[in-house]
This record gives structure tokens, sequence and C-alpha cells, in this order.
């Protein structure tokens, strides 16, 4: 029997959509959702409104993780845990009893009074985020632990979160990392000044920006051999493009076409590139749902109009 794959798209303001085939329902509405990652278990962690951790079982069914008192706006589960960045610049941990944690060891790293918020000043009023926790990755085990903070660089642990130390300079302005499970040693950032790569645990980075339109990165992923990457001239940019790379060293950035509009209508935002084997999903900022099943040779669109997406995970 085979398994049609479900694709979720979070919405920062009308909750979460789900396609399966063809059909396509709103199972959240009304509410901002953000923070999609698997659950381990083949289902989803979601953030409901802001301060509510849920889980969607396989069969669509929903339940409620946790409640906290802190503005959450990323999760992932890994390694028995469950992890939670806050819109404070906050690292909390599910325990045992179901309560969402903050750990100390996070409060305590290196440069941290260096850290600053990703906004700005904008005729007159402030606009983007606060400082904050964009995205988080990890290796399978969950040894190693990245965070993203925007803006204070990616913080790594490598026991597990007992202790933390910086490794890419803050102001290459992070907006998402991810780590590649075949070899957890690569590790890849979206950022203000291009795509991070590191191949040594987060170590050292190299940033590459040759073959960009634009330096602006906002979304990264791993797909089979290569790394995608999305590229603008800056958040608020009304055009965007897609961009893949081979993981190997001495690999180039090339627009991807092929089905997938050279340009697309706005950034594709953290967490807005998704894969699951061959499966690739890219969700753009005016709601553009495009979609391909073959490491990204041959794309369609598959939806239109969607309320503005804040993340897509393909289940």
């Amino acid at each position: 029997m085979v398994t049609k794959l479900t694709i979720l798209v979070a919405t920062w303001g009308d909750g979460l959509f789900a396609f399966t085939g063809q059909t396509r329902r709103q199972e959240i509405a009304n509410q901002p959702v953000r923070g999609l990652a698997p659950d381990g278990r083949g289902g989803a962690l979601v953030i409901v409104g802001g301060h509510v951790l849920c889980r969607r079982t396989p069969n669509s069914e929903w339940t409620t993780v946790a409640t906290s008192e802190f503005e959450l706006a990323c999760c992932m589960a890994v390694g028995g845990f469950i992890y939670v960045g806050t819109e404070d610049a906050r690292m909390l941990r599910l325990s045992k009893d179901a309560k969402l944690e903050p750990l100390e060891s996070f409060d305590n790293v290196a440069g941290r009074d260096t850290w600053y918020a990703g906004s700005a000043i904008v005729n007159g009023q402030r606009v983007g985020p606060p400082l904050g926790i964009r995205s988080v990755a990890a290796d399978s085990a969950g040894t190693v632990l990245f965070a993203n903070v925007h803006v204070g660089g990616i913080p790594r642990s490598r026991d597990g979160g007992k202790t933390w130390l910086p490794t890419i300079d803050i102001n290459s302005d992070v907006h998402e990392v991810r780590v590649q499970q075949a070899d957890p040693r690569i590790v890849v950032a979206a950022t203000a000044i291009g795509l991070g790569i590191s191949r040594d645990f987060g170590e050292t980075w190299t940033v590459e920006q040759e073959g960009l339109f634009a330096p602006y990165c906002s979304a990264v992923a791993f797909s089979g051999d290569d790394i995608l990457v999305s590229a603008s001239t800056d958040h608020f940019a009304s055009t965007g493009r897609i961009y893949r790379r081979p993981i190997k060293t001495g690999g180039v950035l090339e627009a991807i076409e092929n089905g997938l509009p050279t340009w697309i209508d706005g950034i594709a935002d953290t967490g807005c590139i998704a894969t699951n084997g061959s499966k690739i999903a890219v969700a753009d900022k005016s709601g553009n749902l495009y979609l391909s099943a073959d490491f990204g040779h041959v794309w369609s669109r598959s939806s239109k109009g969607l309320p503005t997406p804040s993340g897509v995970l393909i289940c």
C-alpha cells in the first residue's frame, strides 16, 4: 500500500492548510501558526497563537503538547526531547511533566550581550522581528544542537544542550540553519550575505554569493545531493529566486527553473523550503505553493492565493 504524503502549510494569520493529493483542507483557522517541524513519529509539531505547542498525528488528530508564558517561535523533536526557541532568544525544553522549561546554559552563551533585534524603523514605525531564535537544527541523535538567533549568529551545543558556544559571525544575520542528517558535520545557513556552509559542525564557515542575483538568503534545505536556498534583495523584496548547489565541495549555485518560475512572488522565508525524500515544497510570500517529486528537476504549482506562509512541511 502506497501512503500519500501530506503537505502542511502554516500561515502567519489564518491557521494551517493540509494538502493530500488533490485535496486541500484548512485544519486550523483564524490564528497565527508557525514553527512547523517533524515530531519524530510521522506527524508534526506546530506553534499556535504564539503560546501553544501542538502535535498533529499522521491521522490528522490534534493535541496540545504544552503551553508557555513565553512567545514561542520555532521547535524541533530530537533525541527524545522537544526543544522550543522563543521570541526573546530563550531555549526551552519539554520536561517529563509536559512543561517547557528554559535551559539556563543557553542564557549564558558567550557573546549573548552583543545580540540585537533584526527589526528596523521604516516610515517612523518599527518593522521586522524582535531578537529571537528563528530556527533550530540538530544531528539525528540530538547530541549536536544549533540555534539560529536573529540577530546573534548560531550558538552550538555538542553535549545535548548542557553547554553552548557561538559559531558564525553574528553580523552574517542568519535566517535559517539546517544540518545534513547523513553527514552532520555539514551545516548550512541562509544568511543576509549569502549561503553559509560549514563542513566541521560549525567550527568554520564559508559564505558563498557567486551565482546568486542578490545575497540576501532567507531559507535553506537539503535535497538528495543538493543544497537548496532562496535569495532576494531583502526581506521585503517583491521577487526572489530559488537556487541549488551540490553538497560536495567545488559546486556552484545555479537558479532552478523547469516549472518553477524564474522569479517567485516575494521571498521564500524561513521554513518555506521543505523536503522529504525526493519531494520538495516551496512556498513564497504571496501564497504560491510549488512542488517537485524528483529532487527539483521538474516543478508544478500546487496552489495559489494562500495567506502569507510561515512554514511548510512534508509529512
